[in-house]
């Protein structure tokens, strides 16, 4: 049984290398978005080029999250925890001193890897390794941690593009990871899954990642039409059905379908779809809205966006007791109304626009829909299905919110219009981004819609401090327990 205390010298060092881990993947997918503009103009890229910095991270950390958490449990987690945060700082070193787009995007690309392999990882270390009665405190200290490096990272961001350059913005994880490795390999005690067992799914890894890869690039490179476009989609696609199949004959599939029997799990899986895909595609482009039209500087525009993340570190374990009482259905369907309501203020960001008037109204009625869905989502998600598979019901859904961030971030410029170098122009860019508030805020509808339908069952009492605390925007907690331990 874990026995490390949390008041003993140990397990501070664990709670810290744990945060410092899991804080470098979070930090990094709220603080790149607002350095896309400086990015853009140092590296001559366009807007597609601004996209896959992006979304080339989000493809390989989608598609191998899954994976990376199996590997944690069949060879050691604190290992792969310790592989990934080193993979990950040497491809943010290769991304700080990147000297054009293509290799900017390689290297995010080579993140997303890293953080595959430390994300699931970071929080298992900790649920692995303290003593039952400190856990729950351990859990929640390490989530409130990181939703307040979740919180200041647009600031950070903004304030390191604004001073030194855009560059260290990926070279400050690198003296992270210096702190790190050491402290997880000297008082980390190493955990796994003795009861793991069968072959790694990779080709249904592989197949995933190629799926959204090809998809992405598809809808990326579509307005300029061509062969190429076209075969890269029906690969895509192609890929996808191939994905189905292979996790349908495997006998240790990375993902089982048998799980989506549960009407309720597939409910609130098509409910993550369409929020996070509304919040992915918001956060790419209001922090550019910000600087292109609105005339901010990056330290600036990532200031502003503070106040949803903010107002999900103090209210969301109110709002998950709320929705303990009064079950899922109302906080899953009026979160994403409230939100949808947030992104159609931003209508009225334009040139002119006041941050108090404007702004700040927006991003508050955004934040509070945040505060309202967040947590139950995840406790309906873990709540769906049996005890011994919550912490792949989690990943999934994990997976799905990520999938359909990077989604938003090819179709939108697409479906709004936005040409190659509309960041450079801001009247074409303040007209494609009200309208992409529009499809925003429609995916926020449907999800809506989707939750009055079918979300009914209230999950169990979910007590757990990484659905309460959680403050980051770009995916929902992840459920790290060794499941078989608690069960034991």
């Amino acid at each position: 049984m874990p026995d490390v205390r949390l008041a003993s010298p140990q397990g501070k060092w664990i709670l810290l290398t744990t945060v410092l881990g899991s804080s470098m993947a979070m930090l990094d997918s709220t603080v790149v978005n607002v350095a896309l503009p400086r990015i853009g103009r140092d590296l001559d890229a366009n807007l597609s080029a601004l996209q896959w910095t992006v979304n080339a991270y989000m493809v390989t950390l989608a598609g191998l999250i899954l994976l990376g958490g199996a590997l944690g449990d069949r060879f050691g987690r604190r290992k792969v925890f310790v592989v990934g945060v080193v993979w990950f700082a040497l491809a943010s070193l290769l991304c700080g001193i990147a000297p054009n787009a293509g290799v900017l995007i390689a290297a995010r690309a080579l993140q997303g890897v890293g953080g595959a392999l430390l994300t699931p990882g970071s929080l298992a270390l900790i649920q692995a390794s303290f003593h039952p009665d400190d856990r729950g405190r351990a859990v929640g200290l390490w989530s409130g941690f990181g939703g307040i490096g979740a919180a200041v990272g647009p600031f950070v961001g903004g304030w390191l593009v604004d001073g030194p350059g855009w560059r260290w913005v990926f070279l400050l994880n690198v003296p992270l990871a210096l702190v790190c490795v050491p402290v997880a390999l000297r008082h980390v005690p190493e955990s796994g899954d003795q009861q793991a067992h069968g072959r790694f799914d990779v080709l249904g890894a592989v197949l995933g990642a190629l799926a959204l890869a090809l998809v992405t690039y598809a809808l990326i490179e579509a307005g300029g039409g061509g062969a190429v476009v076209v075969v890269s989609a029906v690969a895509g696609l192609a890929a996808a059905v191939a994905f189905v199949v292979v996790e349908r004959r495997r006998p240790d599939p990375m993902m089982p379908l048998d799980i989506f029997a549960s009407r309720q799990f597939t409910a609130v899986n098509l409910v993550t779809l369409c929020v996070y895909a509304a919040l992915g595609g918001f956060f790419f482009l209001a922090a550019l809205q910000l600087q292109v039209v609105v005339g901010y500087s990056a330290l600036a525009a990532g200031t502003a966006l503070l106040p949803t993340t903010v107002l999900m570190l103090l209210l969301s374990a109110r709002s998950g007791e709320l929705a303990g009482r009064i079950g899922p259905r109302i906080p899953l369907t009026v979160g994403p109304l409230l939100c949808a309501a947030g992104m159609l203020m931003m209508l009225r960001v334009g040139p002119d626009a006041s941050y108090v008037a404007d702004v700040l109204p927006a991003l508050v009625v955004l934040g509070l829909g945040l505060v309202t869905l967040v947590a139950p989502l995840t406790a309906t998600v873990l709540g769906s299905v049996s005890v011994v598979r919550a912490g792949l019901a989690s990943g999934i859904n994990n997976a799905a919110a990520r999938a359909a961030g990077l989604i938003a971030v090819a179709a939108l410029p697409l479906l709004t219009g936005m040409g190659e170098e509309a960041y450079r122009e801001p009247a074409a860019f303040d007209t494609a981004f009200d309208k992409a508030m529009g499809w925003c805020a429609g995916a926020l509808v449907v999800g809506a819609v989707i939750a009055a339908a079918v979300v009914r069952r209230p999950p169990p009492d979910c007590k757990r401090p990484e659905c309460l605390r959680h403050g980051g925007v770009t995916a929902p907690p992840l459920e790290g327990e060794p499941v078989r331990k608690r069960l034991g």
